[in-house]
């Protein structure tokens, strides 16, 4: 399979199901983009199906630091949104 982006893992995983329902085998998940999430790497690990992605959030905050786009403030304010994101309440 191959996903142009994985939150939860849910939407993802679904079509997973379909396709095995079909009798198709389905040998992994391949993104480009993933917020890295526990839930979706929990759900993942539950349904059996490695993944992987081309880049993730946290390599994407590390690099709009490294070229001055975010302060480091404003990167840790990103990281820690990140660790709960349905919590979150901003600054």
């Amino acid at each position: 399979m191959i996903e142009d982006l994985i939150s939860t893992g849910k939407s993802s995983l679904q079509v997973c199901e379909v396709l095995k329902n079909e009798g198709l085998e389905v040998m992994g998940m391949v993104a480009i983009f993933t917020y890295s999430f526990a839930v979706a790497q929990d759900a993942f690990a539950q349904a059996g199906i490695p993944y992987t992605s081309l880049t993730n959030y946290t390599a994407l905050i590390d690099l709009a630091t490294e070229k001055d786009i975010v302060t480091a403030e404003q990167q840790d304010t990103l990281l820690n949104w990140r660790q709960d994101p349905a919590n979150w309440h901003g600054i």
